[in-house]
């Protein structure tokens, strides 16, 4: 008979989802008032990874007291401002579940978008490195190892935190990886001496120092800023990994970076003026905003 939600505890002190909701709500309601209710829900629903609706559906589905105790400690977290993935520790990515804090950033539905260009780009030539620069959760890494069909992906972060996490992730994600996974700590392709490479992927900090305010108090006071920020107006880093990229990709490799929205033409010049790139594409979200920059190594002449 197939499981329909977390695994109940045989002790007596047992709660029920229907129950947790309502204890949960009261916990929040002084943080989101009206929407309470719905934050204790979807809170309850990522923290077992299941469907939104499935408080709604199992609300006498029998829970332990450890599940009470982790249901209250995230709540907890959400009510002092905690995104929901930080406050339940795991976020969604593609067809992966992934272990999350404020270690890393979280994997967003963008980049998701990149992961499918970079698949839909090298369906075609299989096999050889594949590196994620800035690998943060390990997010982009584990999904094209688990999709792709590379020889081997390598994520490298200059953050030992963020590597500890991608490490879990590694392993909580074995059993449906198809291709290899390192880990590397070093800053952009500095821990990747292996040439040439068949592709480099990044969702680099790209965000001005002098934007801080503007964020939103979720992204600003919580998420890491390493992941974050970046000098020459939020260019430099992309500017570095360009120039590194190179000099590091086969002929024909290719190059795919995450872009702020609005500095989508400055990305896409640093590339076609770098001298090393052809085929410069810039390439549009789900939402029509210019989120990608893509191109190709030159061929050799």
């Amino acid at each position: 008979m197939p499981d329909d939600g977390p695994v109940a505890s045989r002790a007596s002190d047992s709660s029920s989802v229907g129950a947790l909701v309502s204890e949960v709500s009261a916990l929040l309601q002084p943080s989101f008032g009206d929407d309470a209710h719905r934050e204790a829900r979807e809170l309850i629903a990522a923290l077992y990874d299941m469907p939104r609706h499935w408080p709604l559906v199992a609300p006498d589905h029998p829970l332990g007291e450890r599940d009470r105790a982790r249901a209250l400690r995230a709540a907890a977290r959400r009510a002092k401002g905690a995104p929901m993935q930080y406050a339940v520790g795991q976020a969604a990515f593609r067809h992966l579940t992934l272990d999350v804090d404020e270690r890393v950033l979280i994997p967003r539905p963008e980049t998701e978008r990149l992961v499918d260009l970079v698949l839909d780009r090298l369906r075609d030539a299989p096999g050889g490195i594949v590196v994620d620069v800035g690998t943060g959760s390990g997010a982009i890494a584990l999904a094209l190892a688990s999709e792709g069909r590379a020889d081997t992906i390598i994520g490298t972060d200059i953050s030992l935190d963020a590597l500890a996490v991608a490490r879990a992730n590694v392993r909580r994600c074995a059993p449906v990886l198809r291709t290899p996974v390192e880990l590397r700590a070093g800053s952009l392709l500095g821990a990747v001496p292996e040439r040439p490479l068949r592709a480099v992927v990044s969702n680099p900090p790209y965000i001005s120092w002098d934007e801080r305010d503007a964020l939103p108090a979720s992204v600003r006071d919580w998420e890491p800023a390493v992941a974050l920020y970046s000098d020459a107006d939020g260019m430099a880093t992309t500017a570095r990994l360009v120039r590194e990229a190179g000099a590091a990709l086969e002929a024909g490799g290719l190059l795919a970076l995450e872009i702020d929205v609005r500095r989508a033409s400055v990305a896409a010049e640093l590339v076609a003026t770098d001298g090393a790139y052809e085929q410069v594409q810039v390439v549009l979200d789900l939402t029509g905003r210019e989120r990608f920059v893509v191109a190709r190594r030159r061929e050799a002449e």
